[in-house]
């Protein structure tokens, strides 16, 4: 098994004439754990449940690309469809059925099934498998879902906000087993999620929408270096930022930060030491907030 490559064209999704999604032109490279990072409302949701083959876009395509397959549209398409698992925060759930009968249901329909993962995740995540899914908390409901997700090990599985019902410690070791089996088995996972913080350590490529558009794609470590916090008297940073890709900035008294995008060259390194500033890195987080913040005109496509 290898994982699955996902291309979209112009992909086009509207809700009452609103799009969601706007002309979206993306490419995932097989075998990645890919984030799908964006604010509520941004079009997360809508491109996880088209590429699933759940909806069909408006306009435009989405292909699912596979040795086996070649380059297919996901929709009403059987084939394609047994080799994506998503996974969405509201479960998808059969509430009346048990736990079990949840469990046999994706066994039968999904061709790379696990049971032993199945398994020993029921027991890491303590889920209960003669309980009917009704009676799951919420918190029991989201590690189902994962377990679900994880045990399909689909060539291209996409965890929608599922483990958001989840506490910090079991989210937590949801990262962790899905890191141990991506390992053992790689394949093509995308997490969609605004926990940018808690997943960063996790993503090889991320994807940033806002309103339905592609703000930035880059592999994690590309983006990282793409900013930089500068601090010193306010002067010499306007002085060093003039001309830079300025995402925000803060003042008290003399003294200012500001947060940039963009590689400091060793020119502008040397400058900054001279002027006693002060260079630090600006997380994951802080990027896309700044990215789907006011701020992202000045960025444009990215």
């Amino acid at each position: 098994m290898s994982g699955l490559g996902v291309r979209t064209e112009n992909l086009t999704v509207a809700f009452a004439g609103v799009p969601a999604l706007d002309g979206l032109d993306l490419r995932l490279a097989p075998d990645k754990i890919h984030g799908l990072l964006g604010r509520n409302g941004s079009g997360k949701s809508t491109l996880a449940a088209v590429l699933a083959g759940f909806r069909q876009p408006d306009d435009g395509r989405v292909l699912i690309e596979g040795d086996e397959l070649g380059a297919l549209p996901p929709y009403e398409d059987a084939v394609v469809t047994s080799r994506i698992c998503l996974i969405r925060e509201s479960g998808d759930l059969v509430d009346s059925a048990p736990v079990r009968h949840v469990l046999e249901l994706a066994s039968s329909l999904r061709p790379y099934w696990n049971e032993d993962l199945a398994g020993e995740l029921l027991d890491k995540f303590e889920v209960p498998t003669k309980k009917k899914v009704q009676k799951l908390s919420r918190g029991k409901k989201s590690a189902l879902g994962v377990v679900l997700g994880l045990a399909s090990r689909a060539p291209l599985t996409i965890f929608d906000e599922s483990y958001l019902g989840m506490d910090v410690p079991s989210r937590n070791l949801f990262y962790d087993a899905l890191l141990a089996d991506y390992t053992e088995v790689p394949r093509t996972i995308i997490l969609s999620t605004h926990l940018v913080s808690e997943v960063s350590a996790l993503l090889e490529e991320v994807v940033i929408l806002d309103n339905g558009r592609l703000v930035t794609q880059s592999p994690v470590d590309s983006l990282r270096g793409r900013g930089a916090s500068i601090v010193g008297p306010a002067r010499a940073v306007d002085e060093l930022t003039a001309g830079l890709t300025v995402l925000a900035e803060q003042r008290l008294g003399g003294t200012k930060s500001s947060t940039v995008l963009g590689d400091l060259d060793d020119m502008l390194l040397a400058q900054a030491k001279s002027a006693g500033l002060e260079i630090g890195p600006v997380g994951l987080q802080e990027l896309f907030v700044h990215l789907t913040g006011t701020t992202r005109s000045k960025e444009g496509s990215a």
